[in-house]
């Protein structure tokens, strides 16, 4: 049986309240509540008052802290507005700013008991919280390697280059590292850097602020840039949830769980404990800004179109073969990773698809259906679209030049890849295809 004295260097029993705090908060990895208690009961047999307060703030540690403890965020829908769902009409701030908003509603999500359950396990089965942050790393990393890939010339790829890039220093601003990490990461991904000729229209202060993000992310000396500039930030900032999650494995794995006589190692629950409540109180702080929830809806879906490597490097030696001709652009530091991300495929199903779709829908009209007679234009549709690279199944109109709600729909649920990978067996369900029926249908932005 293992005894627990909680005493200060006196022998006062509990005096110090922020150590009951860090050991009922963290002995979880450690010790499971059950042997715990077990313990206290052993060892404060007739301290029934204070084995009450144990017991009952235990329970408490059960719940979800974060999300009770957390402000919550909301899209803004007050504003009277329209939207533009065109990724040519959105402006760098408008889509760092939802694409923040998107990114501080995920990380809110992660509890303490989702820290421990990835540092102990490592991996993120049976961690929904924890995998949907990494999906949406994901996403946005290779939407941007899509965006790119989607536009059929060098001058219009290197445009949406140069937009992201835009984007970048505006999430810079805002402090948000975990998404700036994603959009610069896509941009260095082999299947971006590859290309010389679009790297041709880029301007070199382009290049140069690339260079600069790149630098600043980069993994060399331990992500030594990124943690000096993480440092100098206050108020909301999003951290790079990846380098912080290393941190915690290797403080973990670095310190033993028990001293001498059986006794925990409270100074292990105690560095933990720092370490994950500082990421803790990050969801307390809402970011600076304001989302239409129109836009949300379309990042949403864009987001969670998943394609894999192949599909990628298929299309993008498509628009630029081999050639040894030109050297391509590459950052001249050790390229961005967010290798704690790789290899996790989302696992979502045809509900949650349809949902989003359903939204999705509804903002379309919303913003483009100007004479609520239930149809936009082929024009309008066809520039929404080409914000979800590869969505490109065949319309089926009702009426000439008219596209129906009805049709709207059926064609995101048909061009979602997400929703081809869930086990749908619909026959207009898109399936892998050459390259050059990929880029017969995938046309310009």
């Amino acid at each position: 049986m293992i005894h627990f004295t909680f005493s200060d260097s006196e022998g006062n029993l509990c005096q110090n309240n922020q150590l009951l705090k860090v050991i009922l908060t963290m002995h979880g990895f450690l010790i499971s509540s059950t042997d715990m208690i077990a313990g206290i009961e052993v060892t404060y047999s007739n301290g029934e008052e204070l084995h009450c307060r144990l017991i009952d703030t235990t329970q408490i540690n059960s719940r979800d802290w974060s999300r009770k403890l957390t402000q919550r965020i909301k899209p803004n829908t007050n504003k009277k507005r329209k939207v533009s769902l065109l990724f040519d009409h959105l402006e760098p701030e408008e889509l760092s700013d939802h694409l923040t908003y998107l990114e501080f509603k995920s990380f809110r999500r992660i509890s303490i008991s989702d820290y421990q359950n990835y540092i102990m396990n490592r991996c993120v089965k049976e961690n929904p919280t924890m995998e949907r942050s990494i999906d949406l790393c994901n996403g946005i990393s290779q939407w941007v390697q899509l965006m790119v890939l989607s536009r059929p010339t060098p001058q219009l790829r290197a445009e949406v280059f140069i937009k992201f890039i835009h984007v970048a220093q505006k999430l810079h601003q805002l402090q948000n590292f975990n998404t700036l990490m994603a959009v610069i990461g896509g941009l260095c991904h082999s299947c971006i850097s590859r290309l010389k000729e679009t790297s041709s229209h880029i301007p070199h202060e382009v290049t140069k602020v690339f260079n600069e993000l790149t630098e600043l992310l980069s993994s060399y000396r331990n992500y030594d840039n990124y943690r000096r500039a993480y440092i100098e930030c206050t108020n909301f900032k999003i951290p790079v949830l990846g380098v912080h999650l290393k941190d915690l494995i290797s403080l973990y794995e670095a310190m033993p769980d028990y001293l001498e006589d059986k006794k925990l190692n409270i100074h292990k629950l105690h560095s933990l404990y720092n370490h994950i409540n500082e990421l803790v109180q990050l969801q307390e702080m809402a970011p600076p800004l304001d989302a239409n929830k129109d836009l949300v809806h379309l990042l949403t879906l864009s987001l969670d179109l998943y394609y894999t490597e192949d599909e990628i490097y298929e299309l993008s030696y498509a628009r630029e073969p081999r050639s040894h001709r030109t050297a391509p652009l590459t950052p001249s530091k050790p390229p961005v990773g967010i290798d704690w991300a790789s290899g996790i495929a989302p696992k979502p199903d045809p509900k949650t698809i349809s949902k989003q779709v359903q939204r999705m829908v509804d903002s379309v009209f919303k913003n483009y259906d100007h004479d609520q007679d239930g149809y936009i234009s082929q024009e309008e549709f066809e520039k929404i679209a080409a914000s979800f690279p590869f969505s490109f199944c065949i319309m089926d109109k009702d009426r000439e030049g008219l596209i129906s709600r009805d049709e709207i729909t059926a064609y995101f649920m048909r061009a979602s890849s997400l929703y081809s990978k869930c086990g749908s067996t619909r026959p207009c369900t898109p399936q892998r295809r050459p390259t050059s029926s990929l880029m017969g249908r995938c046309g310009g932005l």
